[in-house]
């Protein structure tokens, strides 16, 4: 079974920047589409980012538009969000996913974001 691992996660105060990476654990892996999701405490799961490989293309949530930024590389089978300008809202456990067929059907275990002074 496929793993998608998270690093990066960590304590930043609010204006700070950090780098989250995600890298599958089996390189022969093909997905369509790879990304990112948070949840914070006592809300559901959001979509953070995305990017399709086969487009080359790149989708932000609203929230996040102007200081996140999505890359990878398909050949590695690894995925970073860049996370700049971050604000005590976007405090929350950080989730790789990659999706075939239309579907998320692969998960990190996530790592926690935790953005206070």
């Amino acid at each position: 079974q496929v793993l998608l691992v998270e690093s990066g996660g960590g304590l930043v105060q609010p204006g700070g920047s950090l780098r989250l990476s995600c890298a599958a654990s089996e390189r022969t892996f093909r997905s369509s589409v790879m990304g990112w999701f948070r949840q914070a405490p006592g809300k559901e799961r959001e979509f953070v980012a995305r990017i399709y490989w086969n487009l080359a293309a790149t989708n932000y949530a609203d929230s996040v538009k102007g200081r996140f930024t999505i890359s990878g590389d398909r050949t590695k089978n690894t995925v970073a969000l860049q996370m700049n300008n971050l604000k005590p809202e976007d405090t929350a456990v950080y989730y790789c996913a990659a999706g075939r067929a239309g579907q998320w059907d692969t998960w990190g275990r996530g790592t926690q974001v935790t953005v206070s002074s």
